[in-house]
């Protein structure tokens, strides 16, 4: 194992580890990732040092969950902001060693939403509004637009009823959504959290899965709906004409965040909150059988195989994880933060315009 260790505020301490063959596996991929911990606040970004040893580096922003990165761009949403983070080095440019810098450079006060995953689809910033069960676009002078809700939902309502939590896109469209529940009551979800969870179609309105517990994250890869079951600890995919969930992997964690690159899966786990996080969830009962403690960090897994490949494992005040991405072709990525003055001092000139 290799590790890295950080100070965070207060003295605290952060600890990483990685399997032996993470930070290559880094490099073979060509890739930097980011990550997101909503418990202490912090965004992570993960990459390669000039001498070849792990990067980590570190920005506070309160409540930080869904990422999605385009380009230069990086969007997070925060407490009660959803954040577009722009990097402003050209490429083969360098800032203190770093190949990727990213400025906050607008953000959206939204309130707070609970806002879980994010994406961009045609220059439209949609999320996942939690607390309204709804995906919801931003705008100038709201907190937020309805776009779409389930088909159970009656009303939009700050309620949070069926813990709608994870968005897919396919073909350029808001596809495919995830839910802990079909509840229309005031978090009802919380009552059905061990098998009420379920797949829906947006396009449609069709539930095409259900029976699934806590299920997150869902993406279309390589043309697959993937999942988490997060109650039962695994990764698998959705057969979209059955709606059966096929497991490849089980991992020691609540899984929270995914991201691909290659014929890899990138995965986030979380440790349990308290004593009652994984009560009456299979999750809870696997671990126990296997006399294993639930894990917190990445973990990077074969789709071809199934096998967990590489680990990223952390210890200290992080316990949950909730969203992860890919950065390509950046080795190592930072990022200005709000808690010192260096923002007042970085500055951006765009191309020069005319007045018409």
């Amino acid at each position: 194992m290799e590790d890295a260790t950080t100070n965070l505020e207060h003295d605290k301490k952060l600890e990483i580890n990685t399997s032996r063959q993470f930070v290559p596996w880094l490099a073979e991929q060509n890739i930097s990732l980011a990550f997101t911990t909503y418990q202490a606040g912090k965004v992570f970004f993960i990459g390669l040092q000039p001498n070849g040893q792990l990067s980590v580096f570190e920005r506070t922003l309160d409540r930080c969950m869904g990422l999605y990165t385009e380009g230069n761009s990086l969007y997070i949403s925060t407490l009660y902001q959803l954040w577009r983070f722009e990097n402003t080095l050209e490429t083969g440019q360098e800032y203190q060693d770093y190949d990727a810098f990213y400025v906050p450079q607008m953000s959206y006060v939204t309130g707070d939403l609970d806002i879980h995953d994010v994406t961009l689809v045609n220059g439209e910033l949609i999320f996942v509004n939690t607390l309204f069960s709804c995906l919801a676009t931003v705008s100038p002078t709201h907190s937020f637009i309805p776009l779409w809700q389930p088909p159970f939902i009656s009303k939009i309502a700050a309620e949070d009823r069926c813990h709608l939590n994870g968005l897919a896109i396919r073909d350029f469209k808001p596809r495919y959504v995830t839910a802990v529940s079909q509840s229309d009551l005031a978090e009802g979800w919380r009552e059905q959290r061990q098998n009420g969870g379920c797949v829906i179609d947006v396009q449609s309105d069709e539930i095409i899965a259900t029976g699934l517990s806590m299920p997150h994250s869902p993406r279309y890869y390589q043309e697959k709906l993937w999942l988490h079951n997060s109650g039962t600890g695994e990764f698998g995919y959705i057969d979209i004409n059955s709606g059966e969930f096929n497991p490849i992997a089980f991992c020691p964690g609540y899984l929270r965040g995914l991201a691909f690159s290659s014929d890899f899966a990138i995965v986030g786990l979380s440790k349990p909150r308290g004593n009652k996080t994984f009560s009456g969830l299979l999750l809870n009962e696997r671990l126990n059988q296997q006399n294993a403690s639930a894990r917190g960090g990445l973990f990077v897994i074969d789709l071809n195989r199934g096998d967990i490949v590489h680990s990223l494992t952390i210890d200290g005040i992080v316990h949950e994880l909730y969203d992860v991405v890919v950065l390509p072709k950046i080795r190592r990525p930072m990022a200005i933060g709000f808690k010192s003055d260096e923002i007042r001092r970085v500055i951006t000139i765009g191309e020069h315009s005319t007045i018409n």
